[in-house]
């Protein structure tokens, strides 16, 4: 799921680096491939060699998001203010050549919700946030109204100079938008575009790595992913398994089909936990819960992602039915990889062959940590607890 989040910002990364140059059509298939692949395999690097590096990039470009998209809202609105506001009126925003069915418009949300679906990264995470019962809460509550409100902005002052023709034609939004209306700063825009991409994709690799790192503590994937680099104290395993994972989808889709299957899959992951989250509240009352919300919460949230699915899969059976297969993929892995205990010797001679070739060539070992334990923790693990297991592991 992650890796194809990944491969689409990747794309859009290089469709806005490449739009300057290729003005008047798409930017060749090879040169958007080639393009990404370098971007995914130098922020690989980045989060393998530093944390805190990783972490100022990711500050850097999430404020060089923002002040780009304040300056697309600030050009919206003196439009608007001229008097340049045709595009939001009702008879023009709204006019289809035939009514959309509840279907259309449910896959529509679908689509859209691509854009809010960084809302849980910083749950994967938790042990790097300085005091998460505390801060988690705040930032989630913080973030979306702020991601919404300028999200909504955005698209006001986009319909406030284009045509919903326009918007549909255009391969790169924000650069047809500079064009008719910053004149010859409109270089301004591809480039900041590329810049916020580029942070999405560090934000990304670092939340998904350590996602991939929790599951493999948990037992679910692979113990290499499970280690850290003796001296950075980075997932570089994991970090090279989404790297590696996003560089082969890169190869095989196209941006608006990995949209559509990516937010099919992120629903109905999401929907599934939260079911799961009320069966524990039912069955388990009792059990400690870190964070914990008002029922009505995930009660609300359930009932409007059964609808949308719902409504999605009937208008768009193949699209969805395609996300639902690629889910499913991993339900044989699991049964191969977790739920089977007895295999042959041999094949855990090989998995552990493979685990200490994957160590001698990335320098990892399992850092010395409490699973459970969601401390203020910058670094993963104090590097002298990493050092001493790694003398205990040679």
């Amino acid at each position: 799921m992650y890796p194809t989040t990944l491969a689409v910002i990747a794309l859009t990364f290089s469709n806005y680096i490449l739009q300057p140059v290729f003005p008047n059509c798409a930017p060749p298939y090879m040169a958007t491939r080639m393009l990404s692949t370098t971007c995914l395999l130098f922020l690989t690097w980045v989060n393998c060699s530093s944390v805190r590096l990783a972490t100022r990039i990711q500050d850097v470009f999430t404020v060089g998001k923002l002040m780009a998209l304040g300056l697309i809202i600030v050009v919206g609105l003196v439009q608007i203010f001229k008097g340049n506001f045709e595009g939001l009126t009702p008879q023009v925003a709204f006019e289809f050549e035939k009514t959309p069915s509840v279907g259309q418009i449910a896959l529509a949300f679908l689509q859209a919700s691509f854009a809010f679906s960084g809302w849980n990264f910083l749950n994967y995470v938790t042990e790097e946030v300085v005091e998460p019962r505390r801060n988690l809460p705040r930032a989630i509550y913080i973030s979306i109204p702020l991601v919404t409100c300028v999200y909504t902005l955005t698209n006001i002052a986009y319909f406030s100079s284009m045509s919903p023709e326009e918007l549909l034609s255009s391969n790169a939004v924000a650069v047809t938008f500079g064009e008719k209306l910053l004149g010859m700063f409109s270089v301004i825009m591809p480039i900041s575009v590329a810049l916020s991409t580029f942070g999405g994709i560090n934000g990304y690799l670092f939340t998904s790595s350590r996602l991939c790192f929790s599951g493999a503590r948990e037992g679910h994937l692979p113990s290499l992913l499970a280690m850290i680099h003796f001296k950075n104290c980075t997932p570089i395993p994991a970090l090279l398994v989404c790297c590696t994972a996003t560089i082969v989808i890169l190869c095989i889709g196209e941006t608006h089909n990995l949209i559509n299957y990516v937010s099919f899959i992120n629903y109905l992951s999401y929907g599934v936990t939260i079911a799961g989250l009320l069966y524990y509240r039912w069955k388990k009352p009792k059990l400690y819960r870190p964070i914990k919300v008002n029922l009505l919460v995930p009660v609300c949230y359930l009932l409007f992602w059964a609808l949308l699915l719902g409504f999605s899969l009937y208008s768009e059976p193949l699209v969805c039915g395609v996300g639902l297969v690629i889910m499913l993929t991993g339900v044989p892995v699991y049964f191969l990889g977790v739920h089977w205990k007895d295999k042959p010797k041999c094949i855990y001679d090989l998995i552990e062959s493979a685990t200490h070739l994957g160590q001698r060539l990335c320098f990892v070992v399992f850092p010395q940590i409490d699973p459970i334990d969601i401390s203020p923790s910058p670094e993963w693990t104090d590097k002298s607890s990493v050092k001493s297991s790694m003398s205990g592991n040679s």
